[in-house]
């Protein structure tokens, strides 16, 4: 054998094995990415079981909260001005999560069309929207950022307040 042939065999084995170790770390973050998704994003492609990061503002009068077995519940609906969904959460909500306020839930969309949250982040301050939330509603046309601050959800929720989806 050649040292050109031996050359090109090593460089054969060296791709080959280059190859294969970034299709396996390729394959093992698939699992533990989690995308943004707003409640028309999530509508329009649904993947039940997919864990997801749905955003935007919470509907005025959505809010149920209960106890179960000692555990608190939640139920509200989920906004971004063309959609809703409804979003059921076990625990203790963060303090300032409040109606008609920004939020950023970590769960999984269930069959039933409802979206069961692990994790529910609230806004920090009066002035604080998730940057992905803020784009949703530009494209929308509900907010210019030119004319100031964002309307109060419930003066360009075009959602049907009255129908749940997933109740």
């Amino acid at each position: 054998m050649t040292r050109k042939r031996r050359r090109l065999y090593i460089l054969l084995a060296c791709g080959i094995g280059l190859g294969t170790a970034t299709a396996l770390v390729l394959f093992a973050f698939s699992d533990s990415l989690v995308f943004f998704v707003t409640p028309s994003n999530l509508a329009a492609n649904a993947t039940p079981g997919r864990t997801v990061r749905l955003g935007g503002l919470v509907q005025a009068g959505s809010l149920h909260r209960e106890m179960d077995h000692g555990t608190p519940e939640a139920r509200f609906v989920v906004t971004d001005g063309t959609a809703s969904v409804t979003v059921s959460y076990d625990g203790i909500l963060p303090d300032l999560f409040r109606e008609g306020s920004g939020m950023v839930a970590l769960g999984t969309l269930q069959p039933n069309g409802t979206f069961r949250a692990s994790e529910v982040l609230a806004k920090h301050d009066e002035t604080y929207m998730p940057r992905d939330v803020e784009e949703a509603l530009k494209r929308s046309g509900h907010w210019n950022p030119a004319n100031g601050a964002p309307p109060p959800a419930a003066t360009w929720d075009t959602a049907r307040q009255g129908t749940r989806q997933g109740s």
